[in-house]
């Protein structure tokens, strides 16, 4: 089957699976999905979406937050992974969208990069989900899959998202990186995967690459018996 082939039939199966995903975290607009991105780092969506809603409670604008303390937003984001460079990183952020955008998240990638905290995987999910741009944000769950599926080498996740760009349209983009990211997590994880039973895996799945995951996750559980 043709690389082009498999993301078609790919496709068909998380439109049937996942039809209307939604975006995982709460917000209300550019700059609280900014917010919710940045926290999602090593942190999962639950746990961000914890924690978000006294966030925009006290600071819903650029303003607001640039207003608390480090040590405020810290107390209020505590419980999310790496919090004290999190805290630090959207204080700045939001003194920055004042200070170069007029209080506005800007419409622009390399705008967006440049803010504390922000890497081309935040900026992408932004210009997508919160303006509509084209882009395919590639996270762990993405870059783990096209690598089972056969859609990239997996060798980088730069890789990863020219191909997957290169096999559908810019239209797609938006829903399957949602659709993609729920699939990881429903029934295709990085641990206790049994390619048999899953719904792509089953039939997409690269048996070498399968077969690598399986021989390093043995070698990782013999390492932590030792």
């Amino acid at each position: 089957m043709k690389r082009s082939e498999k993301a078609l039939k790919i496709q068909a199966v998380l439109d049937r699976l996942y039809p209307q995903p939604a975006v995982p975290l709460l917000h209300g607009d550019p700059f609280t999905l900014l917010v919710a991105v940045v926290l999602s780092a090593q942190t999962t969506d639950a746990r961000v979406n914890l924690v978000t809603p006294e966030l925009f409670r006290r600071a819903p604008t650029p303003e607001a937050m640039a207003r608390l303390s480090e040590a405020e937003i810290l107390a209020l984001i505590r419980t999310c992974g790496l919090a004290p460079a999190k805290a630090k990183n959207i204080r700045r952020l939001s003194q920055l969208l004042l200070e170069r955008h007029g209080g506005h998240v800007p419409k622009d990638m390399a705008a967006l990069e440049a803010l504390p905290g922000v890497g081309h995987k935040t900026a992408s999910v932004v210009m997508i989900q919160a303006f509509g741009v084209p882009a395919f944000p590639v996270d762990t769950h993405i870059h783990r899959l096209a690598a089972r599926w056969g859609l990239s080498d997996g060798t980088t996740v730069e890789k990863t998202e020219a191909d997957l760009k290169a096999l559908w349209p810019p239209e797609a983009w938006a829903k399957l990186h949602l659709q993609i990211i729920y699939f990881g997590r429903e029934y295709c994880p990085a641990r206790g995967h049994d390619p048999k039973v899953c719904p792509i895996c089953s039939w997409a799945g690269v048996k070498t690459r399968l077969a690598a995951e399986a021989r390093a996750r043995a070698a990782a559980r013999v390492a932590a018996s030792e």
